[in-house]
């Protein structure tokens, strides 16, 4: 938990702090890279981390992670200009790639199915306690004390979470190579994904922001994108322990729920973004009030997470997670119905109920796709379900920045003419233009009230399409009883003693009102359900390690 509070707080604790960091170190042209480095490290290091993990073992990389995290935030401190703030970043992001995907690893790790919900729980609200109040803590450093100090006082707490993990996390013993050889480990398909993602995350970052989308730049980077993702795909297909191995894409179970919380991370843009903005520049609050409404889903997010077990455990992980991001979209499509200019209770109302749709829908899903793999190769599937999570946000800041500029640019484009002129002409614009009133005239500053109005209503309604895609993803793609492999249910030791074999039986079992489990996660031949009876492993995968059910769901039955 103090490890995801490092990788939670270094998110956000920077952003009220950009005026003085900018003050001293200079660099206001590409600070927004303070931001965009530390994304695209983490992104681009959680397949690897992940695979890493499943190599090597949990606590090695995490320390690992931690350490470079450390000495990223101690160089950060000791920054001389605003390049090498960014570089150290950069370090930093890299560390904190490993403590994102290994912690949530760990928990599936240390904990069976039925507890799982309550320490997910608890590192939700770690993240949403950490995310909150980062920017205030930034804030009083930078007003208060010294700017650098947001990256020393990681140094203590980075320090205590190291010794806790090194003293007292005891991992089950592995069997160990023959001497003289080593685990392989995929180096190039670790360098394309580095430079896959690096690329492409870039193009969609700064794209449309740095430069126009149609321009040289962007042209290049995603065409750069495309010719290295083919290569890593050659790699991949090649290495003997690829870093994204086939059989992420090719179980149904993964591969369902890679996409739906790729659409998660997509929908997430809306409120995250363009909220604050929303409720500022509309409903006239100052910006700690604007972080208030936002919060709300923080507060109703890990409750709702924590309670989800008494819903799945009845009705299934699909049904769960179906029911959750049914509400969320029905929430999204409700933000524009709010009356114009309305009151600050109810935004945050929806985002209170946003909130605790989205509990039901991504723990479900991160639980039922560790539980359905061995220890192996639980490091890797957690890790590409964050990787497409991330992507997500990437890509919905891209798309749904741009679906604001368009809406923005038609307001202004059709403003009556007695006001055109004093109008501005982008988003950024706009936010300063409201803030700094005294260069509007009123008509002005209503229409461009109205204007953000508008923009936030379609950029919901933009986040509401993303939600249903991640239904249409459970839907069609899921199997309709998620496969609980004995290993990814039981205990740390990963045997198939008597919890773990309770917990396979019962997850899916014959209680739920979907019927028994699936063996196979596709339903029988005939299309009907499988007989009454407890879940039990139905062949055997090339390790020797039973499953229930063939995970990778591509076979003939399929």
């Amino acid at each position: 938990m103090l490890g995801m509070a490092l990788a939670a707080l270094d998110a956000t604790i920077i952003s009220t702090a950009v005026p003085q960091i900018v003050g001293d170190l200079g660099g206001f042209a590409v600070f927004s890279w303070l931001f965009s480095g530390y994304l695209l490290a983490v992104t681009v290091t959680l397949p690897v981390y992940g695979k890493l993990s499943d190599t090597f073992g949990r606590k090695p990389v995490l320390i690992t992670g931690i350490v470079i995290f450390l000495a990223g935030s101690l160089l950060c401190a000791a920054a001389w200009n605003m390049a090498a703030l960014i570089a150290f970043r950069v370090v930093q992001g890299l560390g904190g790639g490993a403590l994102q995907g290994t912690v949530q690893t760990i928990a599936a790790d240390l904990y069976p199915l039925r507890e799982r919900p309550r320490i997910q729980a608890r590192l939700s609200s770690v993240w949403a306690l950490s995310s909150v109040a980062g920017p205030a803590l930034g804030g009083l450093l930078a007003g208060y004390a010294d700017w650098r100090w947001i990256f020393l006082i990681n140094l203590p707490v980075g320090a205590l979470a190291l010794w806790l993990v090194a003293r007292h996390l005891r991992e089950p013993a592995r069997p160990r190579p023959p001497a003289g050889q080593r685990p392989p480990v995929d180096r190039a398909g670790a360098l394309g994904v580095f430079v896959t993602g690096g690329l492409l995350l870039t193009a969609l970052v700064q794209g449309g922001v740095a430069w126009p989308w149609l321009s040289a730049p962007s042209l290049a980077l995603f065409a750069g994108a495309a010719a290295a993702a083919a290569l890593t795909v050659r790699a991949e297909r090649r290495a003997a322990e690829p870093i994204i191995p086939g059989w992420v894409w090719r179980r149904r179970t993964i591969a369902a729920v890679n996409l739906a919380l790729g659409a998660l991370g997509l929908l997430m843009i809306a409120p995250t973004v363009f909220l604050p903005t929303y409720a500022q520049t509309v409903l006239g609050l100052g910006p700690v009030a604007a972080g208030f409404v936002l919060s709300a889903m923080t507060l109703s997010w890990p409750i709702s997470a924590a309670l989800s077990d008494r819903v799945y455990n009845r009705t299934g992980f699909r049904r769960c997670a179906a029911l959750g991001i049914s509400l969320a979209a029905a929430t999204l499509l409700a933000f524009p119905l709010l009356p114009y200019p309305g009151a600050a209770w109810q935004p945050a109302l929806l985002m209170l109920a946003l909130g605790a749709a989205l509990g039901l829908f991504q723990l479900p899903l991160i639980i039922a796709v560790q539980s359905s793999v061995q220890w192996a190769e639980r490091g890797t599937a957690t890790a590409s379900i964050l990787f497409c999570r991330q992507v997500g946000q990437c890509v919905g800041a891209a798309l749904f920045g741009a679906v604001a500029n368009l809406t923005l640019a038609g307001r202004l484009a059709d403003a009556p003419a007695e006001i055109r002129p004093a109008l501005p002409d982008d988003l950024d614009a706009v936010s300063h233009a409201l803030e700094n009133r005294d260069t509007l005239d009123e008509p002005a500053a209503a229409y461009l009230r109205r204007s953000v109005d508008t923009v936030t209503d379609h950029v919901h309604l933009g986040a509401a399409a993303a939600a249903l895609l991640a239904l249409l993803a459970l839907l069609l793609l899921a199997p309709r009883h998620f496969p609980v492999h004995p290993e990814g249910a039981g205990s740390p030791e990963g045997g198939e003693g008597p919890e773990a074999q309770e917990e396979a039986e019962a997850q899916e079992g014959a209680g739920s009102p979907e019927g028994p489990a699936d063996p196979a996660g596709t339903g029988s031949p005939q299309g009907g359900e499988e007989p009454e009876g407890p879940v039990r492993p139905v062949g055997q995968e090339g390790n020797g390690m039973p499953v229930v059910g063939r995970p990778d769901a591509d076979d003939a039955q399929a």
